[in-house]
This record gives C-alpha cells, structure tokens and sequence, in this order.
C-alpha cells in the first residue's frame, strides 16, 4: 500500500508541474512580472515562493527542520527581477529537490516522523499538505496565464466547448486498452 501511495503521489506532483509548466512556457518573461493589482501575487514571486517551499521542505527532512534557517518568506513576494532563464532555474531548482526526496521514500522510512516549525509530524501529513499547497499556487498561475494571454491561451485541458469530442477520443482510445 505505501510503495502504490508513493508512485500515485509522484504521479500527482509531476501533473502538477506539468501544469505550471504549461503555462509558464506561454508566457514571455514580462508576463511573469504582471499583477492584477498591488495586492496581487505575480507568477515569478509565486513560482519562487514554490521553489523556495521545496527546497526549505525537502532538503536533509529527515534530519533538519523543514523550515529552514536561511528561508525568507516574506522575500519570496517582493519583486525578483529575475530573468526568464534565472527564473525557470530556481523553480527547477525546487522541484528537483522534491522529487530527490520522494525518490528516497520506502516502506521502510515512511512512518519516520519529521519536523515542521519544531513541530513533529508524520511523513503523509507533509506529504498531504503539500499535494495541496502546490496545486493552490499552480492553480493561480495558470489562472493569471489566462488572464495574460486571453484569446491566445492555449489550453491544458479540454478546451471549451469540446468536452463531449474529447470524451469520446477517451471512450475509444481505453476500449482499445481493454480490448488488446
């Protein structure tokens, strides 16, 4: 059960990413610095934000606290001004800790606790919290992308208006599966 657990939430963490890096790959590296107003996020601060959460999370977890010393939240929602390259380099950055880290998960270690703010916690509650940390952030920067590019968005789904064309290319495609 730990092991199917352990490949489903790659499985999501990876969707996830995909998503964000669909959209991230539509827009120019001004897009990433728009805001909707001054209490808004931009994606650049909201892809750090994430990078840095990783990072600050899944760096030595088994051994150090995931709140790392040298994180600076606030820092991460201030203006980057990073390059487009910088930017896509530090949000590889986190996410290529994070899949270290669950690379190292097993049967073995996983009811090992962890610390979170000097707080023990078991390993599937971080786990948990993040499966829904990271998407509510995707979330935002996939919806920011559709804001920026409007009629020159192009979907990550199904697009509007095409759900019943697309249920049926998944009615086919699976019954070959079944069939073969």
């Amino acid at each position: 059960m730990i092991e199917e657990y352990l490949r489903n939430i790659k499985k999501q963490f990876r969707s996830y990413k995909e998503v964000a890096d669909k959209t991230i790959s539509q827009l120019s590296e001004q897009d990433l610095y728009f805001k909707f107003n001054k209490e808004s996020n931009d994606i650049a601060c909201l892809m750090i934000h994430l990078s840095e959460n990783m990072l600050s999370r899944w760096t030595d977890f088994f051994e150090s606290d995931g709140e790392k010393k040298w994180r600076n939240r606030d820092d991460e929602f201030e203006k980057q001004n990073l390059s487009y390259t910088e930017l896509i380099k530090r949000w590889e950055n986190g996410w290529n800790c994070l899949f270290k880290a669950l690379d190292t998960l097993n049967q073995d270690n996983f009811e090992k606790p962890i610390l979170i703010r000097n707080k023990e916690v078991k390993l599937i509650e971080s786990l948990t919290r993040q499966i829904a940390h990271y998407p509510y952030h995707i979330g935002q920067i996939t919806f920011i992308g559709k804001m920026i590019l409007n009629d020159k968005w192009h979907s990550l789904s199904i697009p509007k208006g095409r759900s019943n064309e697309y249920i049926q290319r998944e009615f086919v495609k699976n019954s070959k599966l079944i069939n073969s």
